[in-house]
């Protein structure tokens, strides 16, 4: 053990003597996440929107007042064609365009569906799609006041009560607001964790050898076993503080709330980031230099698991090939329990699964990276 606790203090003495190394372990972080948490953020609010009112009644006004209390909307001009809307949408300066064609108040005293056209830029199909649910939930409501209005007057003339209806009664659990914000920041806690202690592994290892110490290392009376726990405890511990100062901006600078246990998420982030050192540590074995290092580590794994583990993108939307694919990714195991415990306050009898797997995948890769480890010494 005291052989361990010198190779330990050499890399932590190795650390200290970087400051901007230090910078970069714990500083960069939290500006990652703080850029990150404001940059990455899929509500759509205020859409720019063009009105082309053929109507002018007070129907068509009170549609359009709709669309613009409803806060979704921002009227940015008013054309009076519906062909001058696209060159609005051609320069950017709109992404929807609202239609009222003429005749829309008389249609709707006649007892008749008038039509309302909104024109939208598809370039950006997942906002798109938001935005013609806003809208048509809009005229959706104007639409059910109408009718509701007909029938108080039939029950009126008639003295028959109106037919039943069934209404739809939405509860949403987890993220009431439905702020994106609340799905991804909890992400960027799994990226920050990969990428650091992933990165500075294989990059510390491979420094050993550019600068002649591994060679002397080698010659002295460590074994093997203590050299690569010595060289990735303090790896380790890095990513332990990272979870701490990630978390605390998140919860206390985004209000992202922690409904589950903070000592699980402790415990499995240590499971997840045996994992990275392992990965980091196989890539040291297949490197020469620190440059090769940083690029296999970002583009061979990280690039491949970010797209793979469901943190960005369903993993329901790919193609089956590809969904079987990501059940060899940690991250996605990951990814469900940083999730899990942050916004549905799970607890190991439901993440026992995930958990279990990634400690065999961390322990599989680690073996595996620990033997080459041992061959390029020998």
């Amino acid at each position: 053990m005291r052989v361990l606790w010198h190779v330990i203090v050499k890399e932590l003495l190795q650390l200290k003597q970087d400051p901007k190394m230090l910078g970069m372990v714990f500083g960069a972080p939290i500006i990652q996440l703080i850029i990150l948490g404001f940059a990455v953020n899929t509500d759509v609010r205020r859409v720019p929107m063009v009105l082309v009112d053929q109507d002018r009644s007070s129907e068509s006004r009170d549609l359009i007042d709709r669309f613009v209390r409803s806060g979704y909307f921002e009227l940015v001009a008013v054309e009076d064609r519906a062909r001058d809307v696209d060159r609005w949408l051609v320069r950017g300066d709109a992404q929807a365009a609202l239609v009222i064609g003429a005749g829309f108040a008389r249609e709707i005293h006649r007892g008749r569906a008038p039509g309302v056209q909104l024109v939208a830029d598809g370039s950006d199909s997942s906002s798109t799609m938001v935005v013609l649910g806003y809208a048509s939930r809009i005229v959706s409501e104007k639409g059910y006041e109408i009718l509701a209005a007909r029938l108080a007057k039939t029950v009126a003339a008639v003295g028959s009560a109106p037919p039943g209806r069934i209404e739809l009664v939405a509860r949403i659990f987890y993220n009431p607001n439905l702020s994106s914000r609340w799905f991804y920041v909890p992400a960027v806690l799994a990226l920050i964790l990969m990428l650091m202690t992933m990165m500075l592994t294989a990059m510390g290892v491979v420094r050993e050898k550019e600068i002649g110490t591994m060679e002397q290392l080698i010659v002295t009376p460590i074994r093997t076993w203590q050299l690569i726990l010595g060289k990735l405890t303090p790896f380790a511990a890095i990513g332990l503080i990272q979870i701490l100062l990630v978390t605390s901006v998140a919860v206390f600078g985004f209000g992202v709330p922690v409904r589950g246990s903070f000592f699980l998420l402790l415990l499995l982030s240590q499971i997840f980031i045996l994992n990275t050192l392992g990965m980091g540590l196989l890539v040291s074995t297949l490197v020469r230099n620190q440059q090769q290092a940083m690029m296999t580590v970002t583009f061979t794994m990280m690039l491949p698991m970010i797209y793979l583990s469901g943190l960005i993108f369903p993993i329901e939307n790919m193609p089956r090939l590809v969904q079987l694919i990501t059940y060899a990714i940690p991250l996605r195991y990951y990814a469900t329990i940083v999730r899990g415990i942050f916004l549905k306050g799970a607890g190991l009898s439901i993440l026992w699964p995930e958990a279990l797997t990634m400690l065999l995948m961390g322990l599989t890769i680690l073996t595996l990276a620990a033997l080459r480890f041992r061959k390029r010494l020998d």
